[in-house]
């Protein structure tokens, strides 16, 4: 009873002083950012929570929230999917846009608790293309905006929100296939992002490893500021299980070439490498790696100054792995100080085929 009346105490002076955001900064190297909202586990004993259940988890810096599908949907309305989390939502009248008083309490309950909340746009069911045009890309953004990002001053009550007056902290953008116009989009927030000085937002994409990303190419290269990318290191040749132990040379796992893009080619010359991880062995088609194999690639990763941290797909995986998160976070506290404070080649253009996220 003591410890219950110990918690509600906490999470109550929280709820008053606010928690303190886990900020992305070019100083950042021990954060950890999981996946939520896809319910990868499906089924059984570790099906999806809600997203404050895993807020309570210390080890968690950021919840990217899986998905954002469509801007355009019926209604002209953005379309949202969470899995089975939307089953605790209503739909918007002639739209097919969510309305989510739960995730919207969550969302505060997670912030006050000092997490990062980040929309996702995108995952492998986003076949939208981006945008026909750079006037339909800057009108993508406002909208976006005006649903997910500050409530509107003017016109509030004609603007549908998901989440109510939950305010997310940042967007991240996950696309699987090519996008048009993403650059003049992208910016445009970093616009709103600058004229909103009452809290700090983040913009961060999920590129697949191979490099150039094929889908998100034209972002990556120096037109966009990115506060970090995660780079799924799975479902491709270059992912974790191409790592070679006891080597500093390695032919196939190519964070150099990351880190490489990081300091000759990002927008942002302090943006933030993370790598992307499946956290249980169902979670990707391919690049699981148990904790024993995955902390010497977390310090190979470590050595070079843009590292990040980690990124999980996703939590309900991560979850349904005991002893996962603990590990990676335990990982990431005791990794070596970076020794590979220049990049040692410039980045070069090599297609190789990818894969989705789900796949």
């Amino acid at each position: 009873m003591a410890f219950a009346k110990a918690v509600l105490f906490a999470l109550t002076t929280l709820t008053v002083l606010g928690g303190t955001q886990a900020d992305i900064t070019p100083s950042t190297r021990k954060s950890l950012s999981v996946y939520w909202g896809q319910n990868v586990f499906t089924s059984g004993p570790y099906v999806q929570k809600g997203l404050s259940y895993y807020c309570q988890n210390e080890d968690i810096d950021i919840f990217p929230l899986a998905f954002l599908i469509g801007l355009n949907g019926p209604g002209d309305a953005p379309v949202i999917n969470f899995s089975n989390a939307g089953n605790n939502c209503t739909t918007f009248n002639n739209t097919n846009l969510l309305r989510c008083p739960q995730i919207q309490e969550d969302i505060k309950i997670c912030q006050n608790l000092g997490k990062t909340i980040l929309l996702s746009f995108g995952g492998a069911t986003y076949h939208g293309g981006g945008f026909e045009s750079e006037s339909a890309a800057i009108a993508g953004a406002e909208l976006l905006w005006n649903t997910f990002g500050p409530v509107p001053t003017s016109n509030s009550s004609e603007v549908l929100r998901p989440f109510g007056d939950a305010v997310v902290d940042g967007f991240d953008l996950d696309f699987e296939s090519q996008v048009q116009n993403m650059p003049t989009f992208a910016n445009k927030l970093r616009e709103y992002y600058t004229a909103d000085a009452s809290k700090k937002y983040y913009l961060t994409a999920a590129p697949q490893c191979v490099f150039p990303d094929a889908a998100m190419g034209a972002m990556l290269d120096g037109t966009v500021f990115f506060d970090a990318i995660w780079v799924q290191f799975y479902n491709n040749n270059c992912g974790l299980n191409s790592f070679t132990q006891g080597t500093k040379e390695q032919s196939d796992f190519n964070f150099e070439r990351w880190n490489a893009w990081a300091h000759r080619a990002s927008k942002n010359p302090n943006v933030r490498v993370y790598v992307g991880v499946p956290a249980s062995p169902e979670a990707a088609g391919s690049g699981y790696e148990p904790l024993a194999d995955l902390k010497p690639i977390i310090d190979y990763a470590a050595s070079f100054n843009s590292f990040g941290g980690v990124m999980m797909w996703d939590a309900s995986k991560a979850y349904s792995n005991p002893g996962f998160i603990d590990g990676v976070a335990s990982a990431l506290e005791a990794q070596p100080s970076p020794t590979h404070v220049f990049p040692t080649f410039a980045p070069t253009v090599t297609p190789v085929p990818k894969w989705g996220q789900f796949d």
